[in-house]
This record gives structure tokens, C-alpha cells and sequence, in this order.
């Protein structure tokens, strides 16, 4: 039977937090506790000595990299945030830690540390664009050969770039620019009966004006 991860609370964490802290010095530039978490921030150019810490101390023990998500924050100097998250089955207790990149800035590949994090940089790369120096094979995982753009960027349109069909002719799937059947437009829904030569009791949009 799983075992629930214990729910520490907030002093204790805040302890944890101290201690790693501590013997981390300057590669932990602060962390966090809420609600009943607790989060590392960390320089991305220190994630690897930070992680290795986590996975070998004797109170950490963070030997399980659970997964590596991206977070896209475009108005931000700032753009990306990369997340990580460990368990420590031994302590029976999960950690987050975060790093922050520009768009031109490379994120330290930690496979090195945990042979896991080999697709979940290919995925992040894929679908942010945000590139990690030292990773043994950085191409796409899971859009095809060629593909244009990153789709969990915010600025990716909602269409995509390309759309993708069989060809009868040519008896292959070809790649075409998007077309929109009609343009993007805006509805205000305030009536259901668009067109419609009658106001119902209640629909109408403005004294005097019929639905249009």
C-alpha cells in the first residue's frame, strides 16, 4: 500500500529550510514556506550544486527527482520559471525548487545528477524553447521534425503555425500554413438568436435595437 507523504508543519519546515540553506550558502537565495511546502529558490547556474546536495545529505535525502516543469512568464525580465521537484522516500517528505531564466539565458542540465531529467529537459526545451547547457542529446521529444515555435510559450498562437493533412495525391502527410476558415472575430453573447427578425421577452441587447 502507498504510503502519503507526511505533512510537516511550518516551523519544522522552516528548520529544513535553514538547515539547507546553511550549508548551501549563496546557491540558495532564499526559500519559502506555504502551505505546507517548502520551496527553494535557487540561481540557475547553481541548480546542479543544489541538487546534489539534496540527493546526498543524510537529513535531505531527496533521491527521487519526481519531474521538471517550465512556467512562462513573458512581461517578466525574468521569462521562465524551470521547477523541480524531489521526494525524499527515506524522510517520506517532497521539496520544490525554483530557478529563474531570461530568454537568452542556458539552464544547467542535471542529468548528470538524476539520469531522469534526460526527457524532462527535451520536453521543457520542446515546448518553452529553454535550453539546458551539458544535456546529452537537446532535440525535440514531442512535436515533429521541423516544427515552428514553442506551443506552452504564451505568445504561441492558438492555431499553431502549421497544419498537418494526407495528401491523396502525393500519398503522404504534407504540412500547410494554417487557414482560417473565417477570421478571428469577437462574440459579446448577449443574444442566442443572432439574425433572428424578432426580440424575445428579455433578449433584447439596447432599447430599440434588434439582435444582429
Amino acid at each position: 500500500m502507498a504510503t502519503e507523504t507526511l505533512a510537516l508543519d511550518d516551523d519544522t519546515l522552516s528548520d529544513h529550510g535553514e538547515h539547507i540553506s546553511s550549508h548551501l550558502e549563496d546557491a540558495v537565495s532564499r526559500f519559502e514556506v506555504k502551505g505546507s511546502e517548502l520551496t527553494l529558490i535557487v540561481p540557475h547556474d547553481r541548480i546542479g550544486e543544489a541538487l546534489t546536495f539534496l540527493r546526498d545529505d543524510g537529513i535531505c535525502q531527496y533521491r527521487t527527482l519526481v519531474d521538471i516543469t517550465g512556467v512562462d512568464w513573458p512581461a517578466r525580465e525574468k521569462r521562465f520559471d524551470v521547477v523541480y521537484h524531489l521526494l525524499s522516500m527515506r524522510q517520506n517528505q517532497r521539496i520544490r525548487i525554483k530557478t529563474f531564466l531570461r530568454e537568452d539565458e542556458i539552464a544547467e542540465s542535471v542529468v548528470n545528477i538524476f539520469p531522469n531529467a534526460d526527457w524532462y529537459e527535451r520536453e521543457i526545451f520542446d515546448m518553452y524553447g529553454i535550453l539546458f547547457g551539458g544535456h546529452p542529446d537537446m532535440r525535440r521529444i514531442l512535436t515533429d521534425y521541423g516544427f515552428t515555435g514553442y506551443p506552452l510559450r504564451k505568445d504561441f498562437p492558438v492555431t499553431g503555425h502549421s497544419e498537418v493533412r494526407y495528401d491523396e495525391e502525393a500519398k503522404r502527410v504534407v504540412y500547410e500554413p494554417v487557414k482560417l476558415v473565417q477570421e478571428m472575430r469577437s462574440f459579446d453573447f448577449m443574444s442566442p438568436w443572432e439574425g433572428a427578425e424578432y426580440i424575445l421577452p428579455g433578449d433584447e441587447k439596447a432599447e430599440g435595437e434588434k439582435p444582429s
